[in-house]
């Protein structure tokens, strides 16, 4: 019998890059297997791919990846077969992936037969990786790791969901949530998610093209799920606004004291609230003529429990944002005129 290797996951990206022509690479972040302590990626040469445990993927269908691992249910591809990396920017075959057989032998769980697989049926002699494998694992880590990562879908609070493209503002919002631990999935089809992982989302976002019909669809699935999400129904035009707003969406989800209990901006002055005394930042942030957002930072400093009023530059225009920040707790306000 092969000695056991050890399983284990860790954080992996694939970064995105403008190309020459114009065109572009999808920055896309996963979780790579991890194999006796080694990235099982870095094993495979010059392969641009991305596990099937991407984090940008929508409800049930990251569910589904890992069910499939855990070997629940019938392989995806014929003789027992399963994708470990894919294309990053279309995750179709045609475009060449690494597969391996997954299989239980007796109480354990064995990777074999690795290969490089562009069609339904790979030529292990031909596009074989040689030295890779077979890989033991004894079934009960194996099994703790992957469902471990169903465990944590359940805390919602920390996690939001992105109705619209994969591509622009929201693909940059989605990096900028995980790098603060906020898990972040963009999806197009959020209506038909089990009612499970629904209530696994904190916070969801609409994209501006999003149509009302998709918008009232994922609305009803939510409702239908019991869940208390809160909707982001106009999602501010730069990243670190949406980051603000998701943040005080979810604070909001998940019912806790707030330090900052108000704020208001109009006529020259923003007005903020404070509960319990703290450090405040107030930030402004506008869109010049060319629709570039400009950032001012208009006061930092304590604030003892009350109401407070902080001056505003009068040549401040209705629809500039003000964000108040203290420690874990946000606000953002849009300025009214």
């Amino acid at each position: 019998m092969a000695a056991y290797a050890t399983f284990g996951l860790t954080p992996a990206t694939r970064a995105g890059a403008l190309l020459a022509d114009g065109a572009y690479e999808v920055h896309r972040e996963f979780l790579d297997f991890v194999v006796d302590g080694r990235p099982l990626l870095a094993r495979l040469a010059d392969v641009d791919g991305v596990s099937p445990l991407a984090a940008d993927l929508g409800p049930t269908v990251f569910t589904s990846q890992v069910r499939a691992l855990l070997l629940e249910g019938l392989p995806p591809l014929p003789g027992g077969r399963h994708v470990l990396y894919a294309c990053p920017e279309c995750e179709g075959l045609e475009c060449g992936a690494v597969t391996a057989v997954i299989e239980r032998d007796g109480a354990d769980v064995v990777w074999r037969d690795f290969v490089w697989q562009t069609a339904p049926a790979p030529d292990p002699v031909r596009d074989g990786y040689r030295g890779v494998g077979p890989f033991r694992f004894r079934s009960a880590e194996y099994r703790a790791v992957l469902e471990r990562l169903l465990a944590d879908g359940v805390c919602g609070a920390r996690r939001v969901l992105l109705v619209g493209p994969r591509v622009a503002l929201f693909a940059r919002l989605a990096a900028a949530l995980r790098s603060i631990g906020i898990g972040a999935e963009i999806t197009r089809d959020a209506a038909g998610a089990h009612a499970a992982e629904i209530r696994t989302y904190g916070a969801v976002a609409f994209e501006r093209d999003v149509g009302e019909d998709e918008r009232a669809a994922v609305r009803a699935a939510f409702a239908a799920a019991g869940s208390d999400a809160v909707f982001i129904e106009a999602p501010a035009p730069a990243v670190p606004l949406l980051v603000a707003q998701v943040e005080q969406a979810l604070q909001r989800a998940s019912h806790t004291l707030r330090r900052l209990t108000g704020l208001t901006a109009g006529a020259g002055r923003a007005h903020v609230g404070v509960a319990a005394a703290c450090r405040v930042r107030l930030t402004v942030y506008r869109q010049d003529r060319f629709r570039r957002i400009r950032t001012v930072e208009v006061f930092e400093g304590r604030l003892e429990p009350g109401e407070h009023t902080v001056p505003l530059d009068a040549r401040l225009r209705a629809g500039a944002f003000v964000v108040a920040r203290t420690t874990g707790d946000v606000l953002v306000a849009r300025l009214t005129a």
